[in-house]
């Protein structure tokens, strides 16, 4: 189940609630805005592969839960305007710099491995399963229902994109540390730092 699906089905994008670090959820208000039985729609997403549960609220929202957050990252890379920061000075305070180096790190990431040997076959969605790299995944989750929302928020969005992906680089990395050896979680990480990359405005080196 990819987030076009959930969309097609729903009729709009749901919306990522919660932190995601336990379990990854979405809430629609499809029901209410359509004029549509809630139990019917429930019923439609419920036979949607990955969708592990869904609940009609009492105030009529969907809840929604998936079992397979990594779906997230699978989209069309949306070209997103690059807010007119400067970019000076370079530092943590500059929300330019926050999100170009967010984008140079993510590029960095596919270039290292490449070098390092890091398996570029079928990607395990299911080894994003830790807090940061589910964090970034959250964040994704908010680009389809942005890109039809008449107030996309980008500048704030961007910076927390690039915020949540510079702690995945750090505390989570994609390529291996030492001596390990490239596995199938730094192939999912790689794949990850694909997708922050072509979300991220920026240039792939600074």
């Amino acid at each position: 189940m990819t987030p076009v699906e959930l969309a097609e089905v729903l009729g709009e994008p749901p919306v990522p609630e919660g932190t995601w670090e336990r379990e990854a959820i979405y809430v629609s208000a499809a029901a209410l805005r359509r004029r549509v039985p809630a139990g019917p729609l429930a019923e439609r997403v419920r036979g949607l592969a990955g969708v592990v549960a869904v609940e009609v609220r009492g105030d009529g929202f969907l809840r929604i839960v998936v079992g397979e957050p990594a779906e997230a990252m699978l989209f069309e890379p949306p070209r997103l305007p690059e807010p007119s920061w400067p970019d000076f000075p370079r530092t943590w305070d500059n929300p330019g710099f926050v999100v170009r180096y967010g984008h140079v790190r993510a590029s960095w990431v596919l270039r290292w491995a490449r070098e390092l040997g890091v398996p570029s076959g079928e990607v395990r969605g299911e080894l994003l399963d830790g807090a940061y790299d589910r964090r970034v995944l959250r964040v994704l989750a908010e680009l389809p229902g942005r890109l039809v929302s008449r107030d996309p928020g980008w500048e704030a969005y961007l910076v927390r994109l690039a915020l949540a992906y510079h702690d995945a680089h750090e505390r989570a990395p994609a390529v291996p540390v030492g001596d390990r050896p490239a596995g199938p979680v730094h192939a999912a990480r790689v794949r990850l730092a694909r997708a922050v990359r072509d979300v991220l405005p920026g240039p792939d080196r600074l």
